[in-house]
């Protein structure tokens, strides 16, 4: 039976001199796998190798979903050509992607996720390649890796203490965040998670409110990026591999 669905590729790796296994996030189906045959011919049926990034209609086989899907059609839309000239931006979308594959499960679809990572990667493809582009391609990254988490069930609590339940004010001092708790913790409830990070309170003031994160400064997204990773590394139970691009080693 052939399925039509929108997808993006969230992976690729090489399966033959010609062909390649590749992961697509799609909207109606959920993630997943397909060998595209003959791919990497100079003339395919695919428009050449298929990238990561790369996204539109496809057609695919799928008769037995514990084997990998036959790709046979691959309608893909205009590339995100400004990307190529924002080495930061690509780094940010190959992270969301990471991402996807990682925390996504077969078959499990996410339509408004799926909405959500293409609009993430259109407003990548407008930054500029200045300094307040990195800090609005950051502000971008945060509230995309906050989306992602809370369709697929995931989302940390951040308007009050997941331990005691007291909310936190705008004005909320020493608050920390646990991977093991899922949100935040106050002060009065910190001792008891051992793995908390303690937060700025412009981070704090942020992740309680986030409406305030796309007018943050660069050294408080960076800082919950921080944290954000930290809580992804825990999650996969590694750490991903783009984070070094984003916030260094």
């Amino acid at each position: 039976m052939l399925t039509k669905d929108m997808a993006i590729c969230i992976r690729a790796v090489d399966y033959s001199e010609t062909s390649q296994i590749v992961t697509f996030f799609t909207r109606d189906t959920g993630k997943i796998g397909a060998i595209a045959k003959g791919s990497k011919r100079l003339k395919s049926t695919f428009d050449g190798p298929i990238e990561i990034l790369s996204h539109g209609q496809i057609l695919f086989a799928d008769s037995n979903k514990d084997k990998l899907a036959t790709l046979t059609e691959f309608q893909q839309r205009p590339t995100l050509l400004n990307l190529r000239k924002n080495l930061f931006a690509l780094y940010c979308c190959y992270f969301a992607a990471e991402l996807l594959d990682g925390l996504t499960h077969d078959y499990d679809p996410h339509p408004e996720l799926f909405e959500s990572a293409i609009q993430f990667l259109h407003d990548a493809n407008e930054q500029r390649v200045t300094s307040d582009d990195r800090r609005e391609m950051l502000a971008l990254l945060v509230l995309f890796q906050l989306s992602l988490l809370d369709n697929v069930g995931l989302q940390p609590v951040l308007s009050t203490c997941v331990n005691c339940r007291d909310p936190f004010s705008p004005n909320s001092s020493d608050s920390y965040f646990s991977s093991s708790a899922n949100g935040l913790v106050c002060r009065d409830c910190e001792i008891n998670f051992v793995d908390k990070i303690k937060l700025s309170k412009n981070v704090a003031a942020c992740l309680t409110n986030l409406k305030q994160i796309l007018a943050s400064t660069e050294e408080t997204l960076v800082e919950i990026e921080k944290v954000m990773v930290r809580h992804f590394t825990e999650l996969l139970g590694r750490p991903p591999r783009m984070a070094k691009h984003i916030i260094g080693t």
